[in-house]
Formats: structure tokens, C-alpha cells, sequence
């Protein structure tokens, strides 16, 4: 049995009211492993340099087929789910997916919120469902771009697609630390005592708080100035990057511990990607139904 199966199961004997969402997150995940999505990935050839995430300002091509069908598939999912909110989003299946890809691949929020209103569907079910959309296609992204990203990267944000880390990894006895993306499965090398939401790293500022349920394994890493945290896990190895979105879930407790002492996670993307989703070579245009 694969480890990202293992860890399904896991999730849902813990959490069975989770089977519902979970089923979601394993179509998406057993999607990553299409080799199909590598063909989308731009071509580039040059390395990565100054503090631009290789994804930003791309124009991306996808056939609105691929994507359509894969929105489709987590839209049927979700909705036989007997979840109310998730029932709602029958009526997403009409929806442009390249335009919900583009949304939610540039994590832009208020796109997704408007088509929500047009279609009728709850907002906030929606926007779980677009934001895993481009998954597959960004984690062909970090496998394509492996060679490209830059050694000497140490900003806050993914030098891939660009977004907050969703977890660090203190890794061996060497202790090296590394941020994990959520969308893409990449990682970088990451400062100790550094708050990757505002560059934070005054000590006096920052905190570890250690909730009572970690069992020892991890920390809350958090800031008194910008109020953001990061959850860090100490480990042998880092996590392939097709779990790191189960790990996120798995250490739901360091979350709710981190929001009932006032912490938060930023919302959006830690740099604006401003990417252009094409389809047959054409600008695709932004409305939300066809």
C-alpha cells in the first residue's frame, strides 16, 4: 500500500466525518500522478533569479477538456457527499473551469466569491473545491522546475507557485529546515528564528507555543507583530510532496491550538503569480459560466 493511502485510511478512521471531503482530496491526489499535466507546464530554460517565483507572470495553456473533466469529477464527488454545503454545488458543474482554474490558481478570492453568487453555490464550498484544482498542474510544475529553482532561496513564499508554506520540516540530526507548499509539494531551505509573512526576526517577536495534543513531534511557530504562524514538525525526512497536503490535515490540532490564541494563516498568495490561463492558444475570458 502507497504511503499517501495509508494515510487516507488513517485520516478517515480518525476522522470519519471527514470521509466525505476526504474522497475529494484522494481523487486530487491520485490526479498529481497524471504525466498528462506535465505537458502544460511552460517552457522555460533559464535558472531562477531574484525573488520572482518561477510560475509568475506565465501564460499558461490547458485544454479546457483536462481541466473540465477533472473539475467535473471532484464537483460529482463532492456533491454526493450528503454535505449541504457541498450539495450546492451542483449547479458548478456549468461553470467555465478554465475561468475557476485561473481563479484559483492565482488565488483570487473575490473571482471565486462572484461566481459563486452567480451560480447560487456557497461560497466557501466552492472555493475548496476550485482552490484543488490546479494541484496537478502545479505539482507537474515543481517536477518539470526542479533543476530551475533557485539554491540560495530563502524568502517566505514558494519559489514555485509562489504561496505561503503550509508547514516547515526540521529534518535529522543535522535539524535543517525546510518549508513545505501545500499546492505544489515543493520545498526550501528555511531560516530559523524568521517569520515568513512579514520577515519577522526579532526573537522578542516571535514565539514556539506546543499544543497539548502534539505528542511531542512539533510546534507552533508563531508572530506577535503580523500574527501569523507555521506549523514545524521535526522528522527524519522530508514528506513526498503528494502527502504534504495529507500532513496539513493530520495536524488539524495545531491549527485550532494556533486560531484560539489569536494566530492566523494569511489568506491569498505570498507573491501575486498575475498568470494568464489560455485555451487553444486564445486568452480565455474571465466569465464565471459559460
Amino acid at each position: 500500500m502507497k504511503p499517501v493511502e495509508t494515510d487516507l485510511q488513517t485520516l478517515e478512521r480518525r476522522h470519519p466525518e471527514w470521509r466525505p471531503w476526504l474522497a475529494v482530496i484522494e481523487e486530487v491526489l491520485t490526479e498529481t500522478a497524471n504525466r498528462k499535466w506535465d505537458a502544460v507546464v511552460p517552457f522555460r530554460s533559464e535558472k531562477q533569479h531574484g525573488k520572482i517565483p518561477l510560475l509568475a507572470d506565465a501564460v499558461v495553456r490547458v485544454d479546457d477538456r483536462v481541466a473540465g473533466r477533472l473539475l467535473d469529477q471532484l464537483l460529482r464527488i463532492a456533491c454526493r457527499s450528503g454535505s449541504p454545503k457541498l450539495a450546492t454545488l451542483e449547479a458548478a458543474r456549468r461553470a467555465d473551469p478554465l475561468t475557476l482554474f485561473e481563479a484559483a490558481l492565482c488565488q483570487q478570492s473575490d473571482r471565486l466569491e462572484q461566481a459563486a453568487a452567480l451560480l447560487y453555490a456557497d461560497p466557501e464550498a466552492l472555493q475548496a473545491i476550485a482552490a484543488l484544482v490546479p494541484i496537478p498542474f502545479l505539482h507537474a510544475c515543481n517536477r518539470r522546475w526542479a533543476s530551475l529553482k533557485s539554491e540560495s532561496w530563502m524568502e517566505g513564499y514558494c519559489p514555485v507557485c509562489g504561496a505561503w508554506p503550509t508547514f516547515t520540516e526540521v529534518r535529522g540530526i543535522e535539524r535543517s529546515r525546510y518549508f513545505r507548499c501545500g499546492r505544489c509539494g515543493g520545498e526550501w531551505q528555511a531560516q530559523c528564528l524568521f517569520c515568513p509573512y512579514c520577515g519577522m526576526t526579532d526573537h522578542r517577536e516571535l514565539a514556539s507555543l506546543v499544543p497539548e495534543k502534539s505528542g511531542g513531534s512539533g510546534v507552533i511557530d508563531a508572530c506577535n507583530r503580523c500574527l501569523g504562524y507555521v506549523k514545524t514538525f521535526t522528522t527524519l525526512q522530508g514528506s513526498p510532496p503528494a502527502k504534504v497536503l495529507l500532513d496539513d490535515l493530520a495536524s488539524v490540532e495545531f491549527d485550532i491550538a494556533a486560531v484560539e490564541r489569536g494566530y492566523r494563516r494569511p489568506k491569498g498568495s505570498g507573491y501575486p503569480l498575475n498568470v494568464s490561463v489560455t485555451a487553444n492558444g486564445t486568452r480565455h475570458a474571465p466569465c464565471p459560466i459559460q
